[in-house]
């Protein structure tokens, strides 16, 4: 199982908020990119990074911080936040993402997603399944879609999609632990996807069980920053699996 870090994004600095409430953000560094240079010395090579101003204001807005990562570290970095036009995933891809994230674009404009799909191949393009009682969430999860989740994913697997980033908003920055039977019962339903389970990574010791259910990679945000996950031990748990 793949170990992602998150870098959530707000006028440049590196936040996280809880629940996606934008008026919880706590600043964890003015500079991403020292975050960044730090996961990697750990050994870690993947990195998730949203774009939250961009989620908000429907364009890519901190695509300089993208190419300043992607240009001074090796990470291989999923970016998502406001990816919503043909010009949005092109200047994503240019500043460096290896992969990107479309969730908002998925429910809302079906057609350019199915078309990114086609035209980047389904190694580049990660289907967003942020969920709120079960239903998608949209718009930096201020909006609630009347789609549900499963027939969601099944849906865009029909279309080509691998990689789906399912998270609990419920559980987002929470530190309450991750929606295992969730997990579990998307993985039931949809063998064949890749799953990266994100929201309410607390302890080390959950990462063994997601691994354990089938899930391709998990993203950890707030229990890296609250020192509850160490970058220690995540090194640890690469180099041992």
């Amino acid at each position: 199982m793949r170990i992602i870090p998150a870098i959530d994004i707000i006028d440049g600095k590196c936040v996280r908020l809880s629940k996606g409430d934008y008026d919880t953000k706590k600043i964890y560094n003015e500079n991403p990119l020292e975050v960044a240079k730090e996961f990697e010395a750990y050994g870690i090579q993947y990195l998730h990074l949203v774009d939250l101003d961009g989620a908000k204001s429907s364009r890519i807005v901190n695509y300089k911080v993208l190419e300043q990562i992607a240009s001074k570290t090796s990470l291989k970095i999923d970016f998502g936040g406001g990816i919503k036009t043909d010009e949005d995933i092109r200047i994503a891809f240019e500043s460096g993402a290896k992969q990107i994230t479309g969730g908002s674009i998925a429910v809302k404009n079906p057609e350019i997603f199915k078309k990114w799909i086609a035209q980047y191949g389904s190694d580049a393009i990660i289907l967003g399944a942020d969920t709120n009682n079960e239903k998608i969430a949209i718009s930096g999860w201020l909006e609630e879609s009347t789609e549900a989740l499963i027939p969601f994913i099944q849906k865009y697997q029909s279309k080509g999609i691998e990689y789906v980033i399912c998270t609990d908003i419920s559980k987002d920055g929470m530190l309450q632990g991750p929606s295992f039977d969730w997990y579990e019962k998307i993985l039931k339903q949809i063998p064949n996807i890749k799953l990266i389970a994100s929201g309410g990574i607390s302890t080390y010791d959950e990462l063994p069980k997601l691994a354990e259910l089938g899930c391709e990679g998990t993203i950890i945000g707030k229990a890296i920053y609250e020192n509850r996950i160490s970058l220690k031990q995540l090194e640890n748990y690469i180099l041992n699996n």
